[in-house]
This record gives structure tokens, sequence and C-alpha cells, in this order.
């Protein structure tokens, strides 16, 4: 069995406390939480978005999205439109508040990005987000325990009691 510390869950939370405390001492600075910064970070790049969409992109759940884009709008960050075709749907854009802050705050975000960058070469960090791509990627379509299932070749072998498929990891 994997050991505790080496399992995907742990790494990837051990990563993000290493890598989190200097964004979450930026965020503070602007009285900001890590999930409305999700939020207004996803809006700089598309501007506007359904709340579908927006919660899609921010993995946070629907019903928790509804309170941040509050405390979000109260702030003067963010601003909610009904759509116009479709009264269902609500678009969240960036005030121009929201739009300053991004000016503010983004050569902040970009010098720690840089500095954690910096620990590993190019190389490894392309790699590394292959990989994590590739793990997304298979983990939105497959249950617990189909990954191997699936990441198996089926080679027929001749055996003594006749014709038999074996499987073979790739």
């Amino acid at each position: 069995m994997t050991r505790f510390s080496a399992t995907l869950p742990m790494m990837l939370n051990a990563t993000l406390d290493a890598v989190m405390p200097a964004y979450r001492e930026l965020f503070a600075r602007y009285q900001l939480t890590e999930q409305q910064w999700r939020i207004l970070r996803v809006l700089w790049e598309d501007h506007s978005l359904p709340t579908a969409e927006l919660s899609k992109r921010t993995l946070l759940p629907a019903p928790s999205l509804v309170g941040i884009l509050d405390r979000l709008e109260k702030k003067g960050l963010v601003q909610r439109l009904r759509s116009d075709e479709d009264r269902r749907v609500v678009c969240v854009i960036p005030t121009e508040a929201g739009q300053a802050l991004e000016l503010e705050i983004r050569p902040q975000v970009a010098a720690i990005h840089e500095a954690i960058t910096q620990r590993v070469t190019p190389q490894e960090w392309e790699a590394l987000s292959q990989i994590l791509s590739k793990i997304q990627a298979g983990s939105a379509n497959q249950r617990p325990g189909e990954a191997r299932r699936h990441s198996q070749e089926h080679t027929p072998i001749q055996t003594d009691q006749g014709p038999r498929v074996l499987a073979t990891t790739k």
C-alpha cells in the first residue's frame, strides 16, 4: 500500500499548504477570501459569465456561489445581470471597482506565481501541468477502480486450456 504522505490527495494538500500562505496574505490585504479571489480571477479573464459556468470554472458549488456573489456585490466588485433572452440565466461581470482591483493586484499575484515557478525548471512545470491535466481529464469520466481496467491492453494468448485474453498494463 502507498504511504499516506505519498497519496495524491496528501501531496496536493501539502503543496497547497506550501504555496497558499503568500496568496492568503495578499488576499487578506484586500479583504478577499480565496473563493472571492477565484471568482474575480475568472471574471478578469472572461469578463462576463453565467453563474452556472462561473460555478464550474471556480469549483464552487452553485449554492455557495450565491452567498459569495452577494458579498462581492456588496463590496462593489461585481454585478449580476439577468439575461433578456432567458430570465433563468444570470451573468456576473466585474464592476469598474473590480477591474481597478485587477490592475492593482495582478502584478502582486504574478510575483507570487513567479516565485513558485522558480522552484522548478520550465520543463518540470510543463510536465507537472500536463500530468495534473491528464489526471483531471481521466477523473471526470471514471469511477474509482476503472482507471486500471481502462489502462490495460487485452492480449490474446494460447494456454493449455485454449485461447485466453491476458490483460497487461500498458
